[in-house]
């Protein structure tokens, strides 16, 4: 494991991008605050157009999935791998 992941926390974001929900994971270093974080991260990639709605730590099954690599629900990121493009 890296060394950055046993100093991080991961947060599950949940946010509107133009009114559709979205959802994140994002590990981000340990005592940061992450809604605060994640609101400014939303205005600098969109401008005004996302609504940061909850960021929160994530649960154990949610860190787990996160660590499977699997992709959430809802998940909007135009450098995110889709199916697609993996050939599935």
């Amino acid at each position: 494991m890296s060394e950055f992941y046993k100093t991080s926390t991961v947060w599950i974001v949940d946010f509107r991008y133009e009114g559709r929900p979205r959802r994140w994971f994002k590990a981000l270093p340990a005592g940061v605050d992450g809604p605060r974080e994640m609101a400014a991260a939303l205005q600098a990639l969109y401008e005004g157009k996302a609504q940061l709605l909850s960021a929160r730590v994530a649960t154990d099954e949610e860190e787990s999935q996160y660590l499977r690599g699997d992709e959430p629900r809802n998940a909007y990121c135009p450098t995110l791998p889709s199916a697609s493009r993996r050939g599935s």
